[in-house]
């Protein structure tokens, strides 16, 4: 799914209006019933609520939601924010056609006048700004959204929680109303994608709205989600006479002493992702350890406790750095390494770790060649940011710079491609976040990558499954029981929900 700005988020609403040929107050209408379904569908039909308007066309959705509210015998109550002078036409439109059905439906809110007597039972549906806002929230509406952030009340945004851009993340400082759910129109909107501002958001719900299809797309976005559909038209189904050579010979290189597990791990997803051999390159002792584990591993070692040469990688895909240890002798032999490789490889842990010590190896990288830090790692790489969507746009800069894919992880790990687009993953979930997880996503997308899928769709795809298998896992077992075991064990589930 596309991710669009608020500019063109306006133009493909725009379009839409003429395109067929309605008034701004029909899809207006449009989208308030979408809210009603999502209530009726989610919420008890005895829920009562209160709706907070602001004077603009957000305020004309929360009024026309109130309005299919009463008439489908919901209790409902509008409280119309008096901010501006003057409110939107199709905002004065959704006010008289309540008032019209009965005066005490809707209340004006005079400047300086605070709501204090909200039952706690009682939902509150936001709809005091929309993503038009151009500058923090201040004075008296400042205030008045703080005290609602302080009621106890579920609360539900409508399109966006008031105060909060869609195109960038707030300040720490910022006042913004925080809620439980987002009904979001047609789009994800990126802040919704980043921790400062997600967490504003809450549980974020897209609403197809009816926007024109031709508009979404014709125009370009270089955000995007990766969704099922996606995810459907790159994955590539074996064939049925097919061998163990068709998918690929991966190599997996890492481990030190005290840390064999992660390389295990990331050798076992591999395995698990479809690679039709997989081998590891290790110290002497992890011998014992790696064959023990995994019988259906072939095992190479160099070194005793830590790597100190990388050899007979040639003709496989490699996959390198899960407990590898930074010492000299392992990053001298990764900086080799990286000097005669040509293939892409996967990167992660202590390989990304060297590479920060020696920024010099970055511009050797082979083409399309997939790093896969977590913000600390990136960090490390190339330097701090102040928020994390900073950090992807940056990101993207270093991607189209030294021609690589950047997988940066997190509750959505964002993948970032050679040409600089921006691939959001929505699966997965808090329980993942515990050691060795990133070690198996490590070898899923080496595993992929082995299979001959392109360098940014491993990525994808890998991003994807790891975090489908992570949700899988965590039905099954709780997020808190979740460990990166869990995580490989599921895989097999969460390929069977692509199409066979």
């Amino acid at each position: 799914m596309k991710i669009f700005t608020t500019a063109q988020i306006r133009a493909c609403d725009d379009y839409t209006i003429r395109a067929a040929n309605i008034r701004s107050a029909e899809l207006m209408e449009r989208a308030a019933a979408r809210c009603v379904t999502w209530i009726r569908e989610n919420l008890p039909k005895d829920t009562l609520f209160v709706v907070l308007c602001g004077t603009g066309n957000n305020g004309g959705d929360g009024l026309a939601i109130a309005r299919l509210l009463h008439q489908r015998g919901y209790g409902v109550k509008a409280f119309v924010l008096h901010f501006k002078s003057e409110l939107s036409a199709d905002c004065t439109s959704n006010l008289k056609r309540l008032q019209n059905i009965d005066p005490d439906l809707a209340t004006i809110v005079p400047p300086d006048t605070f709501i204090t007597d909200i039952p706690p039972h009682i939902i509150i549906l936001d709809a005091i700004l929309g993503t038009g806002i151009s500058r923090p929230v201040d004075g008296w509406l400042s205030r008045f959204i703080d005290s609602i952030n302080h009621l106890p009340n579920s609360k539900i945004a409508i399109d966006i929680p008031s105060g909060l851009s869609p195109d960038s993340v707030p300040d720490p400082d910022a006042t913004i109303l925080k809620v439980h759910d987002t009904l979001s129109f047609q789009f994800q909107k990126r802040s919704f994608l980043h921790p400062e501002a997600g967490v504003m958001a809450g549980n974020v719900h897209i609403l197809d709205i009816g926007l024109d299809q031709g508009f979404i797309k014709a125009t370009h976005s270089q955000y995007n989600t990766i969704d099922e559909t996606e995810v459907a038209a790159l994955y590539r189904p074996r064939s049925p006479f097919s061998h163990k050579g068709t998918y690929g010979h991966v190599l997996v290189i890492g481990g030190s002493y005290g840390k064999m597990g992660a390389i295990t791990l990331s050798a076992r997803a591999a395995l698990r992702a479809g690679a039709g051999l997989v081998s590891a390159l290790i110290p002497g002792c992890g011998y014992t350890i790696m064959q023990t584990a995994l019988p259906e591993v072939m095992c190479r070692t160099n070194g005793d406790r830590v790597i100190e040469k990388i050899d007979g990688w040639e003709k496989m895909t490699v996959g390198i750095g899960p407990g590898m240890d930074t010492d000299d002798k392992t990053a001298t032999a990764l900086a080799a390494f990286i000097d005669e490789c040509k293939s892409p490889v996967v990167l992660d842990a202590d390989a990304l770790n060297i590479l920060a010590k020696h920024p010099d190896l970055l511009a050797k990288l082979p083409k399309g060649s997939i790093l896969t830090p977590h913000p600390k790692e990136f960090a490390r790489l190339f330097g701090e940011n102040t928020n994390t969507m900073i950090q992807v746009d940056h990101a993207r800069i270093q991607a189209m710079r030294y021609n690589i894919n950047i997988v940066i992880k997190g509750h959505h790990t964002a993948v970032v491609t050679t040409e600089g687009e921006c691939w959001y993953n929505l699966t997965g979930n808090a329980g993942m976040a515990t050691g060795g997880a990133g070690d198996v996503l490590t070898g899923i997308i080496t595993g992929l990558l082995a299979q001959k899928y392109e360098p940014h769709h491993a990525a994808i795809l890998g991003v994807y499954l790891h975090g489908l298998a992570g949700d899988l896992a965590a039905k099954e077992n709780a997020q808190e029981a979740l460990i990166a075991g869990d995580i490989i064990d599921h895989l097999g589930k969460a390929f069977l929900t692509l199409p066979q």
